[in-house]
Protein backbone atom coordinates (compact mmCIF):
# COMPACT_ATOMS: atom_id res chain seq x y z
CA UNK A 1 0.00 0.00 0.00
CA UNK A 2 2.83 2.19 0.66
CA UNK A 3 3.85 2.10 -3.01
CA UNK A 4 0.08 2.82 -4.07
CA UNK A 5 0.18 5.76 -2.06
CA UNK A 6 4.23 6.98 -3.36
CA UNK A 7 2.28 5.97 -7.45
CA UNK A 8 -0.74 8.31 -6.67
CA UNK A 9 1.11 11.13 -5.07
CA UNK A 10 3.22 11.18 -8.45
CA UNK A 11 0.17 11.22 -10.38
CA UNK A 12 -1.10 14.19 -8.36
CA UNK A 13 2.09 16.18 -8.29
CA UNK A 14 1.65 15.35 -12.22
CA UNK A 15 -1.56 17.04 -12.38
CA UNK A 16 -0.87 19.98 -10.41
CA UNK A 17 2.26 20.58 -11.99
CA UNK A 18 -0.13 20.34 -15.81
CA UNK A 19 -2.64 22.68 -14.17
CA UNK A 20 0.11 25.34 -13.29
CA UNK A 21 1.76 25.29 -16.55
CA UNK A 22 -1.71 25.54 -18.18
CA UNK A 23 -1.19 29.47 -17.39
CA UNK A 24 1.62 29.68 -19.76
CA UNK A 25 -0.61 30.02 -23.10
CA UNK A 26 -2.57 32.88 -21.84
CA UNK A 27 -1.67 35.77 -23.46
CA UNK A 28 -2.57 38.25 -21.13
CA UNK A 29 -0.65 36.73 -18.15
CA UNK A 30 1.01 39.50 -16.59
CA UNK A 31 5.06 38.81 -17.28
CA UNK A 32 7.13 37.61 -14.15
CA UNK A 33 8.96 40.86 -13.54
CA UNK A 34 6.17 42.82 -12.15
CA UNK A 35 4.84 40.16 -9.55
CA UNK A 36 5.19 41.79 -5.88
CA UNK A 37 8.70 42.39 -4.47
CA UNK A 38 10.44 39.02 -2.44
CA UNK A 39 10.26 40.80 0.58
CA UNK A 40 6.86 40.78 0.14
CA UNK A 41 5.86 37.85 -1.01
CA UNK A 42 7.72 33.89 -1.37
CA UNK A 43 9.18 33.29 -4.67
CA UNK A 44 7.14 31.66 -7.31
CA UNK A 45 9.28 28.26 -7.15
CA UNK A 46 8.74 27.83 -3.95
CA UNK A 47 5.01 28.05 -4.19
CA UNK A 48 3.03 24.67 -3.99
CA UNK A 49 0.32 24.11 -6.68
CA UNK A 50 -2.93 23.71 -5.34
CA UNK A 51 -4.72 20.01 -5.30
CA UNK A 52 -7.25 19.64 -8.03
CA UNK A 53 -10.31 20.51 -6.53
CA UNK A 54 -12.97 17.38 -5.85
CA UNK A 55 -16.37 17.36 -8.35
CA UNK A 56 -18.46 16.08 -5.37
CA UNK A 57 -18.03 15.40 -1.85
CA UNK A 58 -19.02 12.36 -2.80
CA UNK A 59 -16.89 9.41 -3.36
CA UNK A 60 -16.91 7.33 -6.57
CA UNK A 61 -18.33 3.94 -5.82
CA UNK A 62 -16.23 1.07 -7.72
CA UNK A 63 -16.65 -2.56 -7.95
CA UNK A 64 -14.40 -5.05 -7.08
CA UNK A 65 -15.41 -8.11 -8.85
CA UNK A 66 -14.16 -11.85 -8.90
CA UNK A 67 -10.93 -12.11 -11.39
CA UNK A 68 -7.38 -10.75 -11.56
CA UNK A 69 -7.31 -7.91 -13.90
CA UNK A 70 -10.59 -6.34 -12.88
CA UNK A 71 -8.97 -6.27 -9.46
CA UNK A 72 -6.21 -5.10 -9.95
CA UNK A 73 -7.42 -2.55 -12.55
CA UNK A 74 -10.26 -0.82 -10.54
CA UNK A 75 -7.40 -0.28 -7.82
CA UNK A 76 -5.40 1.57 -11.02
CA UNK A 77 -8.95 3.24 -12.14
CA UNK A 78 -9.30 4.64 -8.11
CA UNK A 79 -5.92 6.02 -7.93
CA UNK A 80 -6.42 8.07 -11.37
CA UNK A 81 -9.81 9.27 -10.05
CA UNK A 82 -8.13 10.33 -7.10
CA UNK A 83 -5.46 12.43 -8.85
CA UNK A 84 -8.10 14.39 -10.27
CA UNK A 85 -9.28 15.46 -6.82
CA UNK A 86 -11.87 13.03 -5.89
CA UNK A 87 -12.75 10.20 -3.49
CA UNK A 88 -13.54 6.96 -4.02
CA UNK A 89 -15.09 3.78 -2.98
CA UNK A 90 -14.09 0.40 -3.60
CA UNK A 91 -17.60 -2.19 -2.92
CA UNK A 92 -17.31 -6.02 -3.61
CA UNK A 93 -19.87 -6.68 -6.30
CA UNK A 94 -21.77 -9.66 -8.17
CA UNK A 95 -20.24 -9.15 -11.63
CA UNK A 96 -23.75 -9.22 -13.62
CA UNK A 97 -26.01 -7.55 -11.48
CA UNK A 98 -23.48 -4.54 -11.16
CA UNK A 99 -25.16 -3.10 -14.13
CA UNK A 100 -28.96 -2.61 -11.89
CA UNK A 101 -27.02 -1.17 -8.86
CA UNK A 102 -25.81 1.25 -11.55
CA UNK A 103 -29.51 2.08 -12.32
CA UNK A 104 -30.06 2.24 -8.83
CA UNK A 105 -27.13 4.77 -7.79
CA UNK A 106 -25.45 2.15 -5.74
CA UNK A 107 -22.32 1.80 -8.23
CA UNK A 108 -21.01 4.62 -10.27
CA UNK A 109 -18.59 3.25 -12.81
CA UNK A 110 -17.33 0.02 -14.32
CA UNK A 111 -14.11 -0.38 -16.25
CA UNK A 112 -13.62 -3.72 -17.30
CA UNK A 113 -17.06 -4.86 -19.57
CA UNK A 114 -16.71 -8.01 -21.14
CA UNK A 115 -19.08 -8.12 -24.53
CA UNK A 116 -19.25 -12.51 -24.23
CA UNK A 117 -20.34 -12.14 -20.45
CA UNK A 118 -21.90 -9.21 -19.37
CA UNK A 119 -22.67 -7.34 -22.80
CA UNK A 120 -26.46 -8.49 -22.63
CA UNK A 121 -26.76 -7.12 -18.83
CA UNK A 122 -24.63 -3.93 -19.77
CA UNK A 123 -26.73 -3.05 -22.79
CA UNK A 124 -30.12 -3.72 -21.10
CA UNK A 125 -29.45 -0.57 -18.90
CA UNK A 126 -27.23 1.40 -21.09
CA UNK A 127 -30.98 1.02 -23.68
CA UNK A 128 -32.68 2.40 -20.67
CA UNK A 129 -30.93 5.20 -19.88
CA UNK A 130 -29.39 4.67 -16.93
CA UNK A 131 -26.23 3.76 -17.60
CA UNK A 132 -23.90 5.29 -20.21
CA UNK A 133 -21.72 3.39 -22.42
CA UNK A 134 -18.47 6.03 -22.05
CA UNK A 135 -15.98 4.36 -23.38
CA UNK A 136 -14.42 1.55 -25.83
CA UNK A 137 -11.14 -0.10 -25.00
CA UNK A 138 -8.65 -1.23 -27.77
CA UNK A 139 -8.21 -4.26 -26.00
CA UNK A 140 -10.40 -7.48 -28.03
CA UNK A 141 -11.56 -9.90 -25.96
CA UNK A 142 -12.38 -13.89 -26.49
CA UNK A 143 -14.46 -16.27 -23.81
CA UNK A 144 -15.03 -19.37 -24.83
CA UNK A 145 -14.22 -23.21 -24.40
CA UNK A 146 -10.76 -23.72 -24.48
CA UNK A 147 -8.30 -26.88 -24.19
CA UNK A 148 -4.47 -27.29 -23.86
CA UNK A 149 -2.60 -28.61 -27.35
CA UNK A 150 -1.19 -31.63 -26.21
CA UNK A 151 -5.47 -32.74 -25.98
CA UNK A 152 -5.40 -32.68 -29.86
CA UNK A 153 -3.43 -35.80 -29.59
CA UNK A 154 -6.05 -38.29 -28.38
CA UNK A 155 -9.03 -36.19 -30.09
CA UNK A 156 -8.22 -35.34 -33.25
CA UNK A 157 -10.46 -32.91 -35.49
CA UNK A 158 -9.63 -30.08 -32.61
CA UNK A 159 -10.80 -27.29 -32.40
CA UNK A 160 -14.07 -28.14 -34.12
CA UNK A 161 -16.72 -28.82 -31.61
CA UNK A 162 -18.15 -31.64 -33.09
CA UNK A 163 -14.84 -33.17 -32.98
CA UNK A 164 -14.98 -32.09 -29.26
CA UNK A 165 -18.28 -33.77 -28.75
CA UNK A 166 -16.82 -37.19 -30.55
CA UNK A 167 -14.47 -36.89 -28.11
CA UNK A 168 -16.76 -36.55 -24.78
CA UNK A 169 -16.14 -39.62 -23.45
CA UNK A 170 -12.23 -39.13 -22.29
CA UNK A 171 -13.08 -35.79 -20.07
CA UNK A 172 -15.29 -37.51 -17.86
CA UNK A 173 -14.56 -37.60 -14.58
CA UNK A 174 -16.04 -39.33 -11.58
CA UNK A 175 -19.05 -37.38 -11.48
CA UNK A 176 -19.59 -36.71 -14.62
CA UNK A 177 -21.94 -39.88 -15.15
CA UNK A 178 -19.54 -40.84 -18.33
CA UNK A 179 -20.19 -37.82 -19.69
CA UNK A 180 -17.64 -35.47 -21.06
CA UNK A 181 -17.11 -32.12 -17.97
CA UNK A 182 -16.73 -28.84 -19.34
CA UNK A 183 -15.00 -26.79 -16.51
CA UNK A 184 -16.76 -23.56 -16.68
CA UNK A 185 -16.00 -20.02 -15.19
CA UNK A 186 -17.91 -18.57 -11.96
CA UNK A 187 -21.78 -19.04 -12.45
CA UNK A 188 -22.35 -15.05 -12.31
CA UNK A 189 -20.21 -14.80 -15.08
CA UNK A 190 -23.34 -15.94 -17.21
CA UNK A 191 -21.66 -17.33 -20.15
CA UNK A 192 -24.86 -19.74 -21.57
CA UNK A 193 -22.75 -22.77 -21.20
CA UNK A 194 -25.45 -24.88 -19.85
CA UNK A 195 -27.62 -23.75 -23.00
CA UNK A 196 -25.20 -24.29 -25.15
CA UNK A 197 -24.57 -27.87 -24.27
CA UNK A 198 -28.35 -28.60 -24.78
CA UNK A 199 -28.49 -26.25 -27.86
CA UNK A 200 -25.92 -28.73 -29.62
CA UNK A 201 -27.04 -31.93 -28.47
CA UNK A 202 -23.31 -31.90 -26.31
CA UNK A 203 -22.52 -35.47 -24.53
CA UNK A 204 -21.03 -33.42 -21.77
CA UNK A 205 -21.89 -31.60 -18.57
CA UNK A 206 -21.54 -27.87 -17.00
CA UNK A 207 -19.72 -27.81 -13.67
CA UNK A 208 -19.00 -24.26 -12.61
CA UNK A 209 -15.54 -23.43 -10.93
CA UNK A 210 -16.06 -21.11 -8.01
CA UNK A 211 -13.37 -18.96 -8.49
CA UNK A 212 -10.87 -18.39 -11.78
CA UNK A 213 -8.21 -19.68 -9.26
CA UNK A 214 -9.81 -23.00 -9.71
CA UNK A 215 -9.89 -22.68 -13.50
CA UNK A 216 -6.26 -22.35 -13.02
CA UNK A 217 -5.28 -25.44 -10.58
CA UNK A 218 -7.59 -27.83 -12.64
CA UNK A 219 -5.43 -26.40 -15.83
CA UNK A 220 -2.42 -26.80 -14.18
CA UNK A 221 -3.11 -30.47 -12.47
CA UNK A 222 -4.35 -31.57 -15.81
CA UNK A 223 -1.43 -30.22 -17.29
CA UNK A 224 1.07 -32.00 -15.47
CA UNK A 225 0.28 -35.24 -16.22
CA UNK A 226 -1.47 -34.55 -19.89
CA UNK A 227 -4.93 -35.38 -18.80
CA UNK A 228 -7.60 -34.40 -21.51
CA UNK A 229 -9.46 -31.12 -20.17
CA UNK A 230 -11.65 -28.61 -21.27
CA UNK A 231 -12.13 -24.95 -19.91
CA UNK A 232 -13.62 -21.90 -20.11
CA UNK A 233 -10.65 -19.57 -20.69
CA UNK A 234 -10.32 -15.84 -22.31
CA UNK A 235 -7.94 -13.53 -23.63
CA UNK A 236 -6.03 -11.14 -22.89
CA UNK A 237 -5.20 -13.51 -20.12
CA UNK A 238 -1.93 -14.50 -18.63
CA UNK A 239 -2.57 -18.06 -19.89
CA UNK A 240 -1.97 -17.19 -23.16
CA UNK A 241 1.80 -16.76 -22.15
CA UNK A 242 1.88 -19.68 -19.92
CA UNK A 243 0.39 -22.43 -21.85
CA UNK A 244 -0.53 -23.32 -25.06
CA UNK A 245 -3.52 -24.16 -26.63
CA UNK A 246 -6.89 -23.20 -28.70
CA UNK A 247 -10.48 -22.24 -28.06
CA UNK A 248 -12.78 -24.75 -29.29
CA UNK A 249 -14.68 -23.26 -32.63
CA UNK A 250 -18.62 -23.36 -32.54
CA UNK A 251 -21.16 -22.32 -34.88
CA UNK A 252 -20.37 -18.47 -35.38
CA UNK A 253 -22.03 -16.16 -33.11
CA UNK A 254 -25.06 -13.86 -33.93
CA UNK A 255 -26.91 -11.46 -31.83
CA UNK A 256 -29.62 -13.86 -32.75
CA UNK A 257 -28.20 -16.79 -31.44
CA UNK A 258 -29.49 -15.41 -27.92
CA UNK A 259 -32.53 -14.35 -28.47
CA UNK A 260 -34.48 -16.56 -31.62
CA UNK A 261 -34.60 -19.88 -30.92
CA UNK A 262 -35.79 -20.26 -34.84
CA UNK A 263 -31.88 -19.23 -35.41
CA UNK A 264 -29.34 -22.02 -35.92
CA UNK A 265 -28.55 -25.35 -36.15
CA UNK A 266 -31.52 -26.07 -33.36
CA UNK A 267 -34.55 -24.59 -34.47
CA UNK A 268 -35.95 -25.62 -30.37
CA UNK A 269 -33.35 -23.59 -28.62
CA UNK A 270 -31.12 -20.62 -27.97
CA UNK A 271 -27.55 -20.55 -27.39
CA UNK A 272 -26.59 -23.37 -30.42
CA UNK A 273 -23.29 -21.15 -30.71
CA UNK A 274 -19.95 -19.99 -29.71
CA UNK A 275 -19.22 -16.50 -28.05
CA UNK A 276 -18.10 -13.32 -29.80
CA UNK A 277 -14.43 -13.70 -30.94
CA UNK A 278 -13.48 -10.25 -31.29
CA UNK A 279 -15.56 -8.63 -28.35
CA UNK A 280 -15.29 -5.42 -26.47
CA UNK A 281 -13.88 -4.37 -23.49
CA UNK A 282 -16.11 -1.14 -22.48
CA UNK A 283 -15.76 0.82 -19.90
CA UNK A 284 -19.69 2.04 -18.54
CA UNK A 285 -20.52 4.85 -15.95
CA UNK A 286 -23.82 5.56 -14.07
CA UNK A 287 -25.83 8.29 -16.20
CA UNK A 288 -25.68 10.70 -13.76
CA UNK A 289 -21.80 10.35 -13.57
CA UNK A 290 -21.12 13.36 -15.75
CA UNK A 291 -23.01 15.57 -13.53
CA UNK A 292 -21.97 14.57 -11.01
CA UNK A 293 -17.99 14.53 -11.53
CA UNK A 294 -17.35 16.21 -14.82
CA UNK A 295 -13.74 16.52 -14.67
CA UNK A 296 -13.58 12.88 -13.61
CA UNK A 297 -15.80 12.10 -16.45
CA UNK A 298 -13.28 14.11 -18.71
CA UNK A 299 -10.64 11.84 -17.73
CA UNK A 300 -12.41 8.50 -17.57
CA UNK A 301 -13.06 9.25 -21.46
CA UNK A 302 -9.43 8.95 -21.81
CA UNK A 303 -9.01 5.98 -20.45
CA UNK A 304 -8.07 3.09 -23.04
CA UNK A 305 -6.67 -0.59 -21.87
CA UNK A 306 -4.78 -2.89 -24.38
CA UNK A 307 -4.67 -6.74 -24.56
CA UNK A 308 -1.42 -5.98 -23.01
CA UNK A 309 -2.46 -4.35 -19.82
CA UNK A 310 -5.53 -6.41 -18.84
CA UNK A 311 -2.80 -9.46 -19.40
CA UNK A 312 0.02 -7.66 -17.13
CA UNK A 313 -2.60 -6.98 -14.25
CA UNK A 314 -3.69 -10.76 -14.16
CA UNK A 315 -0.25 -11.98 -14.85
CA UNK A 316 0.99 -9.91 -11.56
CA UNK A 317 -1.93 -11.32 -9.63
CA UNK A 318 -2.03 -14.97 -10.88
CA UNK A 319 2.34 -15.22 -11.49
CA UNK A 320 3.95 -12.90 -9.62
CA UNK A 321 1.62 -13.84 -6.59
CA UNK A 322 1.66 -9.79 -5.95
CA UNK A 323 -1.35 -8.28 -3.90
CA UNK A 324 -3.90 -6.33 -6.31
CA UNK A 325 -2.74 -3.34 -4.93
CA UNK A 326 0.71 -3.27 -5.93
CA UNK A 327 -0.11 -4.65 -9.26
CA UNK A 328 -1.58 -1.41 -9.25
CA UNK A 329 0.69 0.42 -8.57
CA UNK A 330 3.42 -1.50 -11.13
CA UNK A 331 1.39 -0.87 -13.45
CA UNK A 332 0.76 2.68 -13.05
CA UNK A 333 4.16 3.50 -12.58
CA UNK A 334 5.30 1.44 -15.99
CA UNK A 335 2.67 3.06 -17.46
CA UNK A 336 2.95 6.80 -16.21
CA UNK A 337 3.37 8.77 -19.51
CA UNK A 338 -0.11 7.28 -20.63
CA UNK A 339 -1.52 7.44 -17.42
CA UNK A 340 -0.92 11.42 -17.33
CA UNK A 341 -1.91 11.60 -20.36
CA UNK A 342 -5.28 11.23 -19.80
CA UNK A 343 -5.77 13.25 -16.91
CA UNK A 344 -4.08 16.31 -18.26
Amino acid sequence: MKRFTRVLALLLTFTMVAAACGSDDDGDAAPATTAAPATTAAPATTAAPAAPAADSSDAIKLPIHNWSSQIAGVYAVGAILEATGNSVEYISADSTLVYTSMCEGDMDLVHEVWEGAFGVAFMEQVDKGCVIDAATHDAKTREDWWYPSYVEDVCPGLPDWEALNACAEMFSTPDSGGKGRFLGGPVDWLKGDQERVEGLEMDFIVENAGTAGALWAALDAASANQDPVVIFNWTPNFVEAMYDGKFIEFPEFADECRTDASWGLNPETTHDCGNPKDGYLKLGVWSGFPDKWPNAYKVVQNMNLTNLDVAQLAMYVDIDGMEPEDAASKWLADNADRVNAWVG
